[in-house]
């Protein structure tokens, strides 16, 4: 039995009533997010409908602010102190709204995994890049740490880097911002996630890196049929990876279509503009 294949069972309370994801890998239904501001609160996101279809990769765009990373946040019950979180987070059949912190953390750990847009603020700086790829492997999916490590040296060669046995003895200022993310990458591929939410995971980069890094990403979910969730304000890297279009605008989607679709007969004049 393959150590990286995660249990699906779940007690009983946390499924969702039948037919509420409607075969959809991910469904937001009206998901909201809210947090104080002296005795009001003040919206981040309102009123988000979104799915996705096992295996699908979503492009979720809009300009800065526009709630796109506060909603992938979400999804991960990555709010900020005090939130107060509305409507319904249903992943796989399991309604992720509610659930109780141990539940949520083995769900990070192991089936919805999230690639950072700026890996230096999300690798240990005092850890060697070995440490950083092999940690969850051994200590979420019981993997022995010898196989745990030979299996991170094959990850890093997946993501384009070679000579992975002496990477792995280096340390994150040691590798520039395109390896880092790369090494990023990796580390979600380590637990095989059904649900990749990529932020921004090109910010950081030069043109020439942003395109090699998204190739190897897109590439390698669709080799293990992971489904996506790309967060960026770039529509036209949106578009050339993903399946679907979502468009954010002041904490709202105002258009969802097909990639094709929306950038040929985009139908919200935010869209067009």
């Amino acid at each position: 039995m393959n150590l990286l294949k995660r249990e699906r069972d779940q007690p009983e309370e946390n499924r969702a009533e039948k037919g509420l994801s409607g075969g959809n890998l991910l469904d937001l239904r009206g998901l909201g997010l809210a947090v104080p501001a002296g005795r009001d609160w003040r919206p981040l996101v309102e009123e988000v409908d979104l799915s996705i279809g096992r295996g699908e990769a979503v492009g979720l765009v809009g300009e800065s602010g526009s709630g796109k990373s506060m909603t992938a946040r979400t999804i991960l019950g990555l709010t900020p102190p005090g939130a107060r979180v509305t409507g319904d987070i249903v992943f796989d059949g399991i309604r992720v709204t509610g659930m109780e912190r141990r539940a949520l953390r083995g769900l990070r750990a192991r089936r919805i995994a999230m690639v950072f847009q700026d890996p230096r603020a999300h690798i240990n700086p005092v850890r060697s890049i070995g440490d950083f790829l092999t940690e969850a492997m051994i200590a979420n999916l019981g993997v022995p740490a010898p196989e745990a490590k030979a299996r991170a040296v094959r990850l890093l060669s997946d993501v384009g880097i070679a000579d992975g046995e002496r990477r792995m003895r280096q340390y994150p200022h040691e590798l520039s911002g395109g390896l880092l993310q790369r090494v990023m990458i990796a580390s979600v591929l380590a637990v095989e996630p059904d649900l990749v939410l990529a932020d921004e995971p090109t910010t950081a980069l030069d043109v020439t890196t942003q395109s090699e890094v998204m190739a190897i990403l897109d590439e390698l979910r669709r080799e293990r049929g992971m489904a996506m969730l790309l967060i960026t304000h770039d529509l036209e890297l949106a578009a050339a990876t993903c399946d679907r279009l979502a468009v954010m605008y002041a904490g709202r989607i105002v258009e969802t279509q097909a990639a094709g679709a929306l950038t040929a007969t985009p139908r919200h004049p935010y869209t067009s503009g």
